[in-house]
């Protein structure tokens, strides 16, 4: 990503244990805009319209450092919801009305990275009628659901 001019952000999971550590911390990490509303709508918003400045113009990648912290929270299925919403519209040239957005596509993508991964419980945690998630030894992989999203 970086080496086509996008951008790599780094998340502590420390700081994204509760929802309100969430939104703080996106907000520093990715510059939200002064107006930024702290809650889900707000986050999905501001990712699907990150500035140049942020993307590089191109993209980004963030990557949640010891996902395993978080793991177990609450709101971390909604969390990933919000996130591939977020990167669903960045990564689309049209609005959700089918609109064109007036601005190129630009590459979002979030990776968590975890200490103990075991593919399976980490699938469970995440699978939800909004999501499709796929496993391999490596790797979980959510993204919309598009019966449910398109």
């Amino acid at each position: 990503m970086e080496a086509a001019g996008g951008r790599v952000h780094h998340f502590d999971s420390r700081k994204l244990v509760t929802e309100r550590g969430i939104h703080r911390c996106f907000a520093e990490v990715l510059q939200f805009p002064g107006y930024y509303g702290a809650n889900w709508d707000a986050l999905v918003d501001c990712l699907s319209d990150l500035c140049g400045e942020v993307t590089g113009g191109v993209g980004i990648v963030g990557v949640i450092h010891d996902a395993d912290l978080i793991l177990d929270a609450d709101h971390f299925p909604l969390f990933v919801s919000v996130l591939c919403q977020g990167a669903d519209r960045a990564n689309a040239s049209v609005d959700l009305d089918g609109f064109p957005t007036g601005r190129p596509a630009l590459s979002e993508h979030f990776l968590f990275e975890f200490c103990d991964f075991d593919p399976e419980s980490i699938a469970l945690r995440v699978r939800q009628p909004d999501l499709t998630v796929t496993t391999g030894a490596e790797h979980v992989a959510a993204a919309l659901n598009t019966e449910v999203w398109h």
